[in-house]
């Protein structure tokens, strides 16, 4: 966490969720989930497919609600009364999986500006001004695209639009499922720098990422589901220590992580928590070049 808060942003209690209830498909996609994610917290949700981690955001924005549990978002039950969902997804953004599923107006401009044109003291110079912003954001000419359809778009340039659909709102939490899934390298790290930002600016980000290696540097704790339920969660290099020790889930461990584990096994002294390729290529390079002088100072390399 970039500053030390205290207060939860998001706090789930017991959380169960049954798709198909009653039904001969009947099937628990989440079950006993109890955690907190703090405010200005970065926290990444991984885990293999099917194992709850979209179920899981789509209850903290309202999308679902829980077959039993309780979800609060800043302090409110999401299934007490008089609470607004409209007014909790405003402070809860959700950038899904696939963004197509929410992209609907005939223009990218309609698109993004939707919610503040339905504020009807916003004049148009400022949801203008504000929509050219979000555009900025996360990497969008606006004079280019401000007319073109989303549905003409590529997937990439979909998940943008979509993005600055829920930026331009300015959420308090926000929620990317997948969020570099369909774009090229420059428009990764683009989205990536956009989060970080986010991030730093105090606001609470949650990710839903296969792609491991792009929450190294930007959560602060990961939560790894198996089957609808919590399997460890904490600080990245704990994780992956705790993935590697425990041969479960080992495909969500970087592979410079699980090289210098091995290594540390073989007797290297490779620090403890490399996960970076930055940080280890310098210290590979320094212990193989000691090897190589101790190779050549044993008695065996005598001729």
């Amino acid at each position: 966490m970039r500053d030390a808060v205290f207060r939860p942003a998001v706090s789930i209690a017991n959380l169960t969720y049954i798709y198909h209830s009653g039904t001969s498909l009947e099937k628990k996609g989440l079950e006993g989930i109890s955690l907190q994610i703090m405010e200005g917290e970065c926290v990444g949700i991984v885990g293999a497919t099917g194992s709850g981690k979209t179920t899981l955001v789509q209850h903290v924005n309202g999308l679902l609600k829980p077959s039993s549990g309780r979800v609060e978002v800043e302090g409110k039950d999401l299934g007490g009364p008089g609470v607004s969902l409209a007014e909790i997804r405003q402070r809860v953004g959700l950038v899904f999986q696939y963004p197509e599923h929410q992209l609907f107006e005939k223009t990218i401009f309609d698109e993004i500006s939707f919610v503040l044109r339905q504020r009807s003291n916003l004049p148009a110079e400022e949801i203008e001004q504000q929509v050219k912003a979000a555009c900025a954001s996360v990497g969008l000419d606006f004079k280019e695209f401000r007319n073109r359809s989303p549905f003409e778009l590529s997937g990439g340039e979909k998940r943008r639009v979509a993005l600055a659909g829920v930026l331009v709102q300015k959420p308090h939490v926000l929620i990317l499922d997948e969020p570099t899934v369909g774009l090229d390298g420059p428009g990764k790290r683009e989205i990536l720098r956009e989060i970080e930002k986010w991030h730093r600016s105090g606001k609470t980000v949650i990710i839903v990422s296969h792609a491991i290696e792009d929450l190294v540097d930007l959560a602060d704790r990961l939560l790894v589901l198996e089957e609808g339920k919590i399997l460890t969660t904490g600080p990245p290099a704990e994780v992956f220590s705790f993935l590697v020790k425990r041969e479960k889930l080992k495909f969500l461990v970087p592979a410079i992580f699980r090289l210098a584990h091995d290594l540390r096994a073989e007797g290297w002294p490779v620090p403890m928590g490399t996960f970076r390729v930055d940080e280890a290529l310098p210290v590979l390079d320094h212990l193989l070049r000691i090897n190589k002088i101790g190779e050549k100072d044993s008695p065996r390399s005598s001729p």
